[in-house]
């Protein structure tokens, strides 16, 4: 029986696709395609995509499963849009998956592929989190979310819902929450100073609406003048900048600092004195002379001759106060004597303290006591101090540009200035006083420093390294008479082989410039480095020694051809038809190895 039943089967499924197959040729070529896809279908597709009922490429591609993601963005750009910018609920998800794992198609027109429930969604996966009132329960999702509308189009900020509740009509923005919190509408938490009027004092307290009495807040005036007006014991005598003097803590606190505010700082009895006794108008019109004469002249006893600066003598603690430093103030300090006798200021200034200008050089006053009779200037002040007249502290080292050292130290001035000190240029070079002492004849310059001490002219300290030829190694060891025959040091000549012509080994063969290959270190010692050369030592080149190749004498500096044929002229089997450039077939470490086009070939 079951095999009756299964054959039956097999039967009806071969004559159902004959008639599909016979219904399918019958078919205009039109719409084969859609009647094709329409057999093959799993099922119906939402009512979003019923469009695409008979059109399978919109979303697959044959063979190529992966390319269904790339199809779903190709309509779906908001979305698309989201995972590559990583926002909204799609960009934001933790674990990226394909869209058919979350929307599966093909369940019928009613069928819901979402798979979003309203009942615990977790609203934070959007990039939009609920906090405060929005947690209210009785507060839809289609409160925010409209059936009508895509739940990406909600809006995200405050007036996108609550604009119709704005009391301030827009007139402060659309950022509501600048001031208002999610919680509650009527709680805020605005930062007044964050504005150009930040609340101190008992503007704290104060509510909004007794200054910002109309919309918008942003014209609220801000001047103190505008609210206290009625509060200004001055009567707009001391201009509208009440804040100048006082302060939003206490209107009769005073906090004016009239020390760093204006450019008369008060001091002593002054600071005592009340606003109004000065200033009697207007505080900004009336401008007041700020010098002490203006108010004082009639306390002044000097009647005048001292000037109208009282300041520069007297202070505000008390008018008999007399605390002038002459030392700072004028260009005249009273040091030594000068202060010790404690002169009285009448001694010196018998006239008009400003137009009688005295003079402040020493010799004005101290003519009499100049035992040099003029010759060394009126600047007595530069050896001698106000202490006492016999104590001299000039500093030669450090005033003129010639320090005296060892026994110039010791000399008197007179011994060298013997005529006017300012007018007579004294020369600074030894030779100018030390010629008579001069062994060399001149033969070696007038610079007598070069190489003697002030200490004592037996006691010499040259320098060679100043000179053409600086000492090192084993010269450095050497004698001066070893090398300087005479006095006249320049006669010695610089080069090796002017002292060295008895240890010349080579015979000449190698030049005169020793230098080349010897140091000062070690005779012996020799670093010549062939290399450096037009003709690098290789092969058997490196194991000859130099007489092998440099014979012949010459003068000065080597100058030998660098070819082989000027040495090998003898060894040249050719008889000179190859040439003279023997280096290019034979090489340096064996002259029977051969190189023919690069290569070595043996012979």
């Amino acid at each position: 029986m079951t095999l009756m039943i299964g054959k039956f089967s097999v039967i009806k499924s071969i004559t159902a696709a004959i008639a599909c197959a016979a219904v399918f040729l019958f078919v205009p070529a039109s719409s084969q395609a859609d009647t094709s896809n329409d057999l093959l279908s799993p099922g119906k597709l939402i009512a979003g995509h019923a469009k695409f009922d008979s059109d399978c490429a919109k979303c697959h591609k044959p063979y190529d499963k992966p390319a269904q993601v790339g199809l779903c963005k190709d309509c779906h750009k908001e979305i698309s849009k989201d995972l590559d910018e990583k926002t909204h609920f799609h960009g934001l998800m933790k674990e990226q998956k394909e869209c058919r794992a979350c929307h599966t198609e093909h369940k019928g027109r009613d069928a819901n592929i979402s798979k979003i429930t309203e009942s615990g969604f977790d609203h934070a996966t959007t990039g939009y989190t609920l906090k405060g009132g929005h947690l209210n329960p009785k507060i839809l999702c289609k409160d925010c979310h409209p059936p009508q509308k895509k739940y990406r189009q909600a809006p995200v900020k405050c007036i996108g819902c609550h604009e119709k509740t704005d009391k301030h009509k827009g007139n402060l923005g659309q950022e509501c929450t600048n001031c208002h919190e999610e919680k509650d509408w009527k709680t805020t938490h605005y930062d007044h100073s964050k504005t150009h009027f930040p609340l101190t004092g008992k503007h704290i307290d104060v509510k909004c609406k007794d200054c910002h009495l109309k919309e918008p807040y942003k014209d609220t005036p801000m001047a103190c003048v505008a609210c206290h007006k009625k509060d200004d014991k001055h009567k707009g005598t001391f201009g509208p900048k009440c804040d100048d003097c006082h302060n939003d803590r206490q209107w009769k606190e005073i906090i004016f600092d009239h020390d760093k505010k204006t450019k008369y700082p008060l001091l002593g009895k002054h600071r005592t004195t009340k606003c109004v006794a000065c200033h009697k108008g207007d505080l900004y019109k009336d401008k007041l002379k700020t010098d002490c004469n203006s108010c004082h002249q009639k306390d002044d006893k000097h009647k005048g001759k001292f000037g109208p600066k009282c300041e520069s003598c007297h202070i505000e603690r008390s008018w008999k106060e007399i605390p002038f430093d002459h030392d700072k103030k004028t260009k005249f300090p009273l040091t030594g004597k000068h202060k010790d006798e404690k002169v009285k200021c009448a001694d010196c200034h018998k006239g008009d303290l400003y137009k009688d200008k005295l003079k402040m050089d020493c010799l004005s006053c101290h003519k009499k006591d100049d035992k040099h009779k003029g010759n060394f200037g009126v600047k007595c002040e530069d050896c001698h101090v106000d202490r006492s007249w016999k104590e001299i502290t000039f500093d030669h080292d450090k005033k003129t540009k010639y320090p005296l050292l060892a026994k110039h130290r010791t000399t008197k001035c007179v011994a060298c200035h013997k005529g006017d000190l300012y007018k007579d240029k004294l020369k600074k070079d030894c030779f100018s006083c030390h010629e008579k002492d001069d062994k060399h004849k001149g033969e070696e310059g007038k610079k007598c420093e070069s190489c003697h001490h002030e200490d004592s002219w037996k006691k010499v300290e040259f320098d060679h390294r100043i000179s053409r030829f600086p000492l090192t190694g084993k010269h450095s060891l050497i004698e001066c008479k070893k090398c300087h025959a005479t006095v006249v040091f320049k006669e010695a000549k610089s080069d090796c082989y002017s002292c060295h012509k008895k240890d010349d080994i080579h015979k000449q063969t190698l030049g005169t410039a020793c230098e080349n290959c010897h140091n000062t270190r070690d005779w012996k010692n020799w670093d010549f480095d062939h290399d450096k050369t037009n003709f690098k030592l290789t092969g058997k080149h490196s194991k000859l020694k130099c007489m092998d190749c440099h014979y012949t004498p010459v003068k000065k500096k080597i100058a030998m051809p660098a070819t082989c044929f000027y040495c090998h002229e003898k060894d040249d089997k050719h008889d000179g038809a190859f040439g003279q450039q023997c280096d290019h077939c034979h090489i340096g470490s064996s002259w029977k190895k051969i190189t023919v086009g690069g290569r070595l070939w043996n012979d």
